[in-house]
């Protein structure tokens, strides 16, 4: 007997061709992984990058071998007159937008007796303030075509990680903007948060991976297909607005 799918699950055969998506951060690590996974699944990408001009341009080359069409653009997230310079640009290309990743974050140790006024400032404007002047910027384009905003928070943002509090406190905060901009742009944009535990990257500390394996209950750290995995399903799942979904191995539990 054959099972209907129930709605607002994702179906294998849905393609995302047609559609444009603006990653944020998208010129190395996981941001690299999702533009290129994207495209893989038919839609054109903006490629947002800080610093990483070479990086970007590759991953552009690598999208258009696919037959998509790929923009490399640079801003520096923590000033908002860049990011609406951002999204005009991209808006001015591609004549609109479906999808927003709001992946770009920074990511460092900081304790209470080592934090400093610019740990505190540089955690919360690169990963909680630019994910909202995104947003904000993305909201015109996103409700014309009904589209869709993934954040990116993390299990830092659910449990509390004393050594790292300022992204701590960021991530919490982007779980709350998930939430405060899902209400606000509803019926027109669906707005969810990803939020990953540690990640295998090449060129990362031993350490992070051996410790969170002792605490994940899946005994494992997660690969960059695991969150795009998630993305996608973000992405697809229309009944789903202002959710977290933690990717992590159960390290959240």
């Amino acid at each position: 007997m054959q099972m209907d799918m129930p709605a607002g699950l994702p179906k294998k055969e849905e393609s995302l061709a047609g559609r444009v998506a603006l990653v944020t951060g998208a010129g190395r690590r996981l941001g690299r992984a999702i533009a290129l996974r994207l495209a893989r699944e038919g839609a054109d990408v903006v490629l947002h990058y800080r610093g990483a001009d070479a990086a970007a341009r590759e991953a552009a080359a690598e999208i258009e071998a696919l037959g998509r069409r790929a923009l490399p653009l640079s801003a520096d997230l923590r000033h908002p007159a860049e990011i609406r310079g951002l999204f005009e640009q991209a808006a001015r290309h591609f004549g609109g937008l479906d999808i927003l990743v709001n992946n770009a974050a920074v990511f460092f140790p900081a304790s209470i007796a080592t934090v400093t006024e610019e740990h505190w400032d540089t955690a919360l404007d690169t990963n909680l303030k630019a994910q909202f002047f995104c947003a904000q910027a993305a909201a015109p384009l996103l409700k014309a075509r009904r589209g869709v905003i993934v954040n990116f928070a993390s299990v830092g943002g659910l449990l509390p990680w004393p050594n790292y509090i300022p992204y701590s406190v960021s991530k919490a905060g982007v779980i709350m903007l998930t939430r405060c901009l899902a209400r606000a742009l509803a019926p027109e944009v669906r707005v969810n948060a990803i939020a990953p535990g540690t990640i295998s990257m090449p060129g990362d500390p031993p350490e992070w991976e051996a410790d969170y394996i002792r605490q994940a209950p899946l005994g494992r750290t997660g690969t960059p297909e695991d969150i795009v995995a998630g993305v996608l399903f973000l992405v697809h799942a229309t009944f789903m607005t202002g959710q977290v979904l933690a990717v992590d191995g159960g390290r959240s539990l």
